[in-house]
């Protein structure tokens, strides 16, 4: 028998877990949420999304990134620096952010169990904490959002000291002298950027042809010409097949084509595998997938239908975002709170140097469903905020549906993409047109002003008036 029963019991005290525990302890439920760790927060708040865009900030602040083309100002890196240097400033984000979250739980009212958390039964969750005493909670609803956990290839000995996963990573005490980073996924491509903007050689090695292939081919092909104008030597086509790790000396990596590539580091960043085996799954009914992902319904139901998934543990999209607005579905769902559903409009921030965020269609996409469409642009370099932050090489492309003007897809390269986004998402959420933007009056100087002249860029080719662009934003 159950020592306590809840109206919701939530595995994992990641963002994910703590956004659907809050939902429906703001609604009056009585939740408990059973996490491991001894802190809060996560992948995401310890070990992944807060601490590597910390990391991303401080490089640029301090390798002098944002004064890279401001004439008469020189702020770039001229001395020896370790990474707890730049660690500094993830340690008080993280630890305010903690605190954030923490009064957020006590608001509503949310139980904080600590200790490893499994099922009994389909009801019944048991949670053995560190000094292995076991309680026994029941649930009427079960929302499992244990997260996931960086895979870890065989041929890799992650027990050296430089050789990583994305966790491990910053933990490092100094900055490596070369990085070779396995995998250009989004965790790869986003430590290259950071780590050659803090002055290491930096390698990417992965066996497909280009960067972030799920991008509008303009954005992904934009983040590749920058990251190599920063020093980034790609290595495509290509896969690890074995990793000579001496004590003392470079890490050898041995690549398919019989290449060699010495590094003093090496990350490897070849996806993530669902926290799932510690679950005793069986026991609820449930058998998890390929790397241990959960099935899902549009209300995030499992085959169960009062054991709810959402976050990493489920897959695709994994993002922090995406996973809080999962598990707040599921929880009005299992509790009937709010006719609330899952918008399919999920905006992408990749935070590479420069940063990159879409929402919407891509131009392949649109032109593969064969409706007609337009494309309006907006570089940067025409844009007198981009001119005041020296960003000239950024731009805004927007798709639209050539019948009616309706907007399709929105993709933005530069700074202040990921911000930049949700002007198009909102506009896209209320079916706008390319009107919306013609009518809208902007702020004076901002990058927000991109759209009015994406959407005249568009507006005219439409009227058959030939645009003008520079090279720049093609």
């Amino acid at each position: 028998m159950a020592d306590a029963h809840y109206d919701l019991v939530v595995i994992g005290g990641g963002p994910t877990g703590i956004g659907g525990a809050n939902a429906a302890g703001f609604f009056g439920k009585r939740v408990a949420l059973v996490e491991m760790a001894p802190e809060i927060g996560g992948a995401g708040l310890n070990t992944g999304t807060i601490p590597s865009k910390a990391l991303r900030e401080s490089a640029l602040v301090i390798a002098g990134w944002h004064t890279r083309k401001l004439l008469g100002v020189d702020l770039t890196l001229k001395r020896e620096t370790r990474l707890g240097d730049f660690m500094y400033h993830s340690v008080h984000v993280t630890a305010a952010v903690r605190v954030v979250l923490q009064s957020r739980m006590q608001t509503a009212g949310v139980e904080l169990l600590r200790g490893v958390g499994s099922f009994a039964d389909p009801h019944t969750i048991r949670v053995v904490d560190d000094a292995g005493r076991e309680t026994l909670v029941s649930g009427s609803s079960i929302l499992i959002a244990s997260g996931s956990s960086p895979r870890r290839p065989a041929e890799f000995p992650f027990d050296h000291p430089r050789v990583h996963d994305s966790s491990q990573l910053l933990e490092i005490t100094e900055l490596p002298r070369s990085l070779a980073v396995v995998g250009a996924g989004v965790i790869g491509a986003e430590y290259a950027c950071t780590f050659a903007a803090l002055g290491a050689e930096v390698h990417v090695i992965d066996g497909r042809e280009s960067l972030l292939p799920f991008l509008d081919h303009e954005i992904s092909a934009g983040i590749t010409a920058a990251m190599q104008r920063h020093g980034i030597q790609f290595h495509w086509r290509e896969r690890v097949v074995a990793c000579s790790a001496p004590e003392q000396g470079d890490v050898v990596l041995q690549l398919g084509s019989n290449r060699t590539l010495a590094v003093s580091d090496v990350l490897v960043a070849a996806g993530r595998t669902s926290n799932t085996d510690a679950l005793n799954l069986a026991a609820a009914g449930l058998t998890p997938a390929k790397r241990g992902l959960l099935r899902v319904n549009a209300t995030y139901q499992t085959d169960v239908p009062h054991i709810y998934a959402a976050g990493d543990v489920i897959g695709a999209p994994a993002l922090l975002a995406t996973g809080m607005e999962q598990a707040r579905v599921a929880v009005c769902h299992a509790f009937d709170l709010l006719d609330k559903q899952m918008t399919s409009l999920l905006p992408t921030g990749i935070y590479t140097i420069p940063e990159a965020s879409m929402v919407g269609e891509t131009e392949a996409a649109v032109r593969e469903s064969g409706v007609p469409y337009l494309v309006g642009r907006a570089p940067y370099s025409t844009n007198t905020r981009g001119r005041l932050i020296g960003d000239e090489d950024g731009f805004l492309k927007l798709i639209f549906r050539r019948d009616d003007m309706r907007l399709l897809g929105v993709h933005v390269l530069g700074e202040q993409a990921t911000e930049l986004v949700h002007i198009g998402a909102t506009a896209m959420l209320c079916d706008a047109d390319a009107a919306l933007f013609n009518r809208a009056c902007f702020n004076f100087p901002t990058l927000g002003d991109l759209y009015k002249y994406a959407a005249y860029d568009a507006i005219l080719q439409r009227r058959g008036l030939k645009v003008s662009l520079p090279d720049s934003a093609r």
